[in-house]
């Protein structure tokens, strides 16, 4: 089992700054790619970045120079830095990781349990 716990949510002003942390627990697992999803009640998630095992980063164009995601991979922790914050960008934020067992090779996908983000103008 993985177990993912977020922080760093909060109220900010418009052009303000956030960092959400991420941090992944769990033994026997090899953690793959992890990443940020955002959803806000009665729309669709939407994926905001997402970094590999090695570095490579993926982000959606929404976001893209303001947000900068990051890891460390001896803590098995995410970061989502968020600069520029706009009122557009007020909504629950979900970290998850990809993880393959190193017992059976299966892979799984686990996700956090929401931090909320509230941009105010």
């Amino acid at each position: 089992q993985v177990q993912l716990v977020e922080s760093g949510g909060g109220l900010v002003q418009a052009g303000g700054s956030l960092r959400l942390s991420c941090a992944a627990s769990g033994s026997r697992f090899k953690f793959n790619t992890m990443g940020w999803y955002r959803q806000a009640p009665g729309e669709q998630r939407e994926l905001v970045a997402t970094i590999t095992s090695g570095g490579t980063t993926n982000y959606a164009d929404s976001v893209k120079g303001r947000f900068t995601i990051s890891r460390d991979n001896a803590k098995n922790t995410v970061y989502l830095q968020m600069n520029g914050l706009k009122p557009e960008d007020t909504t629950v934020y979900y970290c998850y990781c990809n993880v393959a067992s190193t017992y059976s090779g299966t892979y799984f996908r686990y996700w956090g349990q929401g931090t909320q983000v509230t941009v105010s103008s």
